[in-house]
């Protein structure tokens, strides 16, 4: 049975199955930070994240260096009120001045994606 456990876990690390997020922990329930957004670039598309899963500019989802994987975002546009919900998968920006990136999907959700990046407020929502 333990082999049967082993083999079954390194299939699924092989596989790139994609680590479980637990939602966003009550500890950083709140948070909240203030920058530039921007987007991933088409060349991430099927790229794996940090979190394990595969990057997909449909869903939406984000990157941010520090809060945990799972954690979900209320993204607010500063210029024009708009807002989105992500979920935290994946490391980065490593731009200076950047606090996330944001799929393709979210960031038009927010704003025209020819603008490239945009002053935005986030706040780490349950």
């Amino acid at each position: 049975m333990k082999a049967l456990i082993l083999l079954v876990t390194f299939l699924g690390a092989a596989s790139g199955c994609a680590v479980q997020d637990k939602g966003t922990p009550p500890s950083v329930v709140g948070y909240t930070e203030t920058g530039i957004a921007s987007f991933y670039a088409a060349k991430y598309q099927f790229r794996q994240t940090a979190n394990g899963e595969r990057f997909n500019h449909l869903a939406k989802t984000a990157a941010h260096k520090t809060l945990p994987f799972g954690t979900r975002l209320s993204v607010t546009n500063r210029e024009n009120g708009k807002s989105v919900i992500v979920r935290v998968n994946d490391r980065g920006p490593f731009i200076d001045g950047r606090i996330v990136d944001l799929t393709r999907a979210a960031f038009s959700s927010i704003a025209d994606t020819s603008k490239g990046v945009v002053p935005v407020t986030i706040e780490a929502i349950p």
